[in-house]
């Protein structure tokens, strides 16, 4: 069974819906018959990297906050996330395109490595206030994945995976998403934001019935109690 995340790097709910996603599927007994796709989707493709100001800063501006008023809202959101095991430091985020790192992600997911580079990203940016579109720190993320620095050097002194980028983007925009993350399962189901786990937990349960109707083999296999013994000889 399949499940693509359309999300942002920049989105803190998008941290928050991964962890809640990830903590249904801890507790589903076929979480080993799960594919997840990490789909790109840019909130403010047009944003200039002003490593400068500080998201609350860009957020008061762009929002016409006060500052209090940004810092309320802010704090509601880091309250969120410390709820599911993740530290915010909104006050030390900056302001950052983020194209260059979903091309990165987009590079990872070719060598296997899309889930963890998407989850070094979010922390990069969300917990350690780092550019994500600084050239040296991404490819310092990459190498911690297991990226070659020459490979990740190679995509972003280019435009590789632009095209792949824009293509999440359009993609998104023809099966109705309207803001990240937003969360597909099997081109059947979706859960759109950062719902509670609970709401995680029905949809995949409900998502993986449809799968295993269309897949008898494997519903067999999946549910089959009794002991067996494999071609070598070996039983349990």
């Amino acid at each position: 069974m399949k499940i693509e995340i359309w999300s942002d790097i920049m989105c803190p709910f998008c941290y928050i819906g991964k962890r809640r996603l990830e903590s249904a599927l801890a507790d589903f007994d076929f979480a080993d018959n799960v594919q997840i796709e990490w789909k790109s989707f840019l909130l403010n493709p047009e944003m200039v990297t002003d490593t400068s100001k500080s998201t609350l800063d860009y957020l008061s501006e762009t929002k016409g906050w006060s500052k209090a008023q940004t810092l309320q809202v802010t704090q509601q959101v880091v309250e969120m996330a410390k709820g599911e095991g993740l530290t915010y430091h909104m006050d030390k985020t900056v302001v950052a395109n983020a194209k260059n790192a979903h091309r990165l992600l987009q590079l990872a997911k070719t060598m296997g490595k899309g889930g963890e580079m998407k989850e070094r990203l979010l922390k990069a940016y969300f917990t350690e206030g780092a550019n994500i579109d600084d050239k040296a720190t991404l490819i310092g993320l990459a190498k911690e994945v297991g990226l070659k620095e020459e490979r990740v050097g190679q995509c972003l002194d280019s435009d590789e995976f632009a095209e792949k980028v824009e293509q999440d983007i359009y993609e998104s925009r023809q099966i109705g998403v309207r803001g990240v993350p937003f969360f597909v399962l099997d081109r059947k189901y979706g859960i759109s934001g950062a719902q509670p786990k609970e709401a995680f937990e029905q949809t995949i349960n409900k998502a993986w019935e449809d799968f295993v109707k269309s897949n008898p083999v494997l519903q067999v296999a999946e549910n089959k109690d009794g002991s067996s013994c494999d071609l070598e000889g070996n039983c349990d």
